[in-house]
């Protein structure tokens, strides 16, 4: 597990696509921890129009699957950096799995998440709480989820998060008031690796 601290969106991105590129059968995979300043990600297909307004904060085309999202300080992002042949592992498979590791952690807290069908993620009463994307390359995958633990919501409002207009998002900090992304992330890790 690597802890990055606040890491700027763009050079973290291409560090995974390195090491990604650099493994062989016997690179140790890797769980990599942040938080990023202010950004939103545009996946592969992610359409211009889900951006609904500028509010001066940068928009970064990357290579992930999915649409649109915003990361800020306070999310925790964890970034699963998995060879999936080795662990046997499909794409739908890890995906169920890493969706669970967020469904217990919550449990954990007494928050009830869960899935919504064909809207990969973790949602709290309809609210999205954690996002999920991946990218798939020679069996190993990059990218991974983001869990917003206690930050500001508002530039969730300038997108449609996900794809899905009027998407409502939500925190664990709305449950838990003084939670910080530090002591998420342990449990978060423990969680993922239960499942994984």
């Amino acid at each position: 597990m690597r802890r990055l601290g606040r890491a700027d969106y763009e050079p973290t991105w291409r560090a995974m696509q390195a090491f990604t590129a650099a493994r062989d059968e016997h690179t140790p995979d890797e769980l990599w921890l942040c938080e990023h300043p202010p950004v939103f990600t545009l996946g592969l297909a992610g359409k211009p129009e889900h951006l609904l307004r500028d509010i001066g904060i940068p928009v970064v085309k990357i290579d992930r699957g999915g649409q649109i999202t915003y990361h800020g300080p306070g999310q925790l992002v964890c970034y699963l950096l998995l060879d999936l042949k080795r662990r046997g592992l499909t794409v739908k498979t890890l995906v169920h799995r890493i969706e669970q590791a967020v469904i217990d952690l919550l449990a954990e807290y007494g928050v009830q998440g869960e899935r919504l069908s064909g809207a990969p993620g973790v949602y709290v009463r309809g609210a999205k709480i954690a996002a999920l994307g991946l990218r798939i390359k020679n069996g190993c995958c990059y990218h991974g989820l983001a869990l917003n633990v206690a930050m500001d919501l508002s530039p969730f409002a300038a997108i449609n998060p996900c794809g899905y207009a009027g998407m409502a998002v939500t925190q664990l900090a709305a449950f838990h008031p003084g939670i910080g992304v530090d002591v998420v992330a342990d449990r978060l890790v423990e969680a993922l690796q239960a499942r994984l």
